[in-house]
């Protein structure tokens, strides 16, 4: 990907990654579970409903309801932070390696068709 891809140009591997993966997996995510399953896999942890919840300007209901979906879709997991049983951390699965593997594969592919159209 170039650093002087225009914005309609990123607007567009955006669509095309968001369509690829409805069409792979039949994974559809909202963006609210995006952003919390990309949060958890993308910057450093330990990721609690709480830190998540503040990270992302969201209600901590809304960050359970995400994790709910991304639990039940095996792409995060929790469990009790051992060193303080109140606190539940939110851990990545090899599942979610493979959803983030696939998304970047994706990407990948829709830069590599604009800059093939270019």
């Amino acid at each position: 990907m170039t650093a002087t891809m225009d914005d309609d140009a990123l607007t567009q591997v955006l669509r095309k990654t968001i369509l690829a993966l409805i069409k792979r997996h039949g994974v559809d995510l909202t963006s609210r579970q995006l952003g919390v399953f990309l949060t958890v896999y993308l910057t450093a942890g330990p990721h609690t409903v709480r830190g998540l919840a503040a990270g992302l300007k969201v209600s901590k209901p809304a960050i359970s309801r995400a994790l709910d979906q991304l639990s039940e879709l095996s792409l995060a997991q929790r469990k009790v932070d051992p060193t303080d049983r109140r606190s539940v951390l939110v851990q990545q699965t090899k599942a979610g390696d493979a959803f983030l593997a696939d998304l970047r594969r994706v990407m990948v592919a829709g830069t590599e068709h604009l800059a093939a159209a270019a």
